[in-house]
């Protein structure tokens, strides 16, 4: 299964070691599925863990957020969207819509309601982290 994991699923997964988050990305480490993003996506995820309240309020350190990067990286595939999508509703989202056409991903994993409200979004399931696994 081929999936796209939004920025607040990634970072939650990160400073919230346990729960159904986690076990999102437990099953990536486990290889059930495969991980799509595109550089955007890593430089959003790079910049709110780098942001000072974050860190301080959750211990993220440097070695962090760089283990969370190099596992997307050994565990996805980086694709390079072809095309560029204007549907929803907080246009800072679109890149995960982009990411999920162009590498042809079965789902779409967010908690975040912007997103949530496009399922599906051409053939692309988007679903929260809870309905992902109990279809995983």
């Amino acid at each position: 299964m081929r999936v796209v994991l939004d920025t607040g699923v990634l970072v939650s997964g990160l400073i919230r070691p346990r729960g159904t988050i986690a076990d999102v990305l437990h099953a990536l480490r486990d290889g059930k599925f495969t991980a799509i993003y595109s550089t955007a996506m890593v430089v959003e995820m790079i910049d709110v863990l780098g942001r000072p309240k974050i860190q301080t309020k959750y211990h993220v350190q440097p070695d962090d957020v760089t283990a969370l990067v190099n596992f997307i990286r050994l565990r996805g595939e980086l694709v390079i969207p072809s095309q560029t999508v204007t549907a929803c509703r907080d246009p800072k989202d679109n890149k995960f819509l982009e990411a999920a056409l162009t590498g042809n991903a079965d789902a779409i994993v967010t908690g975040d309601n912007d997103l949530l409200v496009l399922h599906p979004f051409e053939g692309v399931e988007i679903l929260s982290p809870a309905e992902f696994l109990a279809k995983l």
